[in-house]
């Protein structure tokens, strides 16, 4: 995909919007619901994505909410005429700061893991909890990955971490099944 650039063929889609300043959960979920899509800060009120149909129908959708709030808003699809390779940077550099947090849990993962091999704890209890985390783990970076549409640089430190972590579930399950065996 690196090779492959949609916001070059396609643009990008920006949305410049107000939200009234109170209550200011309004702002967090505005701002949250932005992160969650992928999208970067041009400036204050105005954020871009590479634009797709499905980005465009999540804005659009977003837009409307905003003007519910009381607040306006504005989606336009737009190329970008001048500083080009900062807008793509940004947008670079915010998947790779996920993937870099996806990382660090990773690593906290396996910290986990390895505090119950020292805790000699092989229990189904704690490999279920194990599992549930790293599904959550593989979930997120599945929508990391899903806009990650440019091939940020970090993704293949992500996955490396990912399948360190599942070898690592394989083997505490391993030794959980193989301590019920024995009867502990």
């Amino acid at each position: 995909m690196a090779d492959d650039d949609p916001a070059a063929a396609d643009g990008w889609l920006l949305l410049v919007y107000r939200v009234p300043p109170e209550p200011s959960r309004l702002r967090s979920a505005v701002w949250r619901r932005l992160k969650s899509l992928g999208a970067i800060y041009l400036q204050n009120s105005a954020a871009a994505l590479p634009a797709s149909v499905s980005a465009e129908r999540a804005l659009r959708k977003l837009r409307s909410e905003i003007l519910d709030m009381g607040g306006s808003a504005v989606l336009l699809s737009c190329a970008v005429l001048a500083g080009a390779a900062e807008v793509h940077g940004a947008f670079q550099a915010a998947r790779d700061d996920e993937y870099e947090e996806i990382v660090d849990r990773c690593e906290d993962f396996l910290a986990q893991v390895k505090k119950e091999y020292m805790a000699h704890h092989y229990t189904y209890a704690e490999l279920e909890e194990n599992e549930v985390d790293l599904e959550k783990l593989q979930k997120w970076f599945a929508r990391v990955r899903e806009r990650d549409v440019f091939g940020a640089g970090g993704r293949q430190a992500a996955e490396k971490a990912l399948v360190a972590c599942g070898q690592s579930l394989e083997d505490y399950a391993a030794r959980v099944y193989a301590e019920e065996a024995e009867g502990h």
